[in-house]
């Protein structure tokens, strides 16, 4: 079988954002559903707090992980993100 094989248990999303940022809010919101609807965890680091983080996508904030892999950045289409989550 060739591609990606998929992990054992939920899948997780990570949104990477900061406080007072209204692109993050609304990614939240978007996760919070589709993650709700699809059973994955979500969980939320800031990039403030991680200077790793900050480095490497302070420019591209907020970002979405899925499965410590980059989904997207900016604006997180629901629809694409349950296609991701269901692959």
């Amino acid at each position: 079988m060739f591609g990606r094989t998929k992990k054992a248990g939920p899948r997780t999303v990570t949104l990477i954002g900061k406080p007072g940022c209204h692109l993050c809010d609304d990614a939240r919101t978007v996760i919070r559903e589709v993650c709700a609807e699809t059973g994955a965890v979500w969980e939320e680091k800031d990039i403030l707090q991680d200077e790793e983080l900050h480095r490497a996508y302070w420019e591209q904030i907020p970002v979405v992980l899925v499965d410590g892999e980059q989904h997207t950045f900016w604006k997180v289409d629901p629809a694409r993100l349950r296609r991701a989550l269901s692959a």
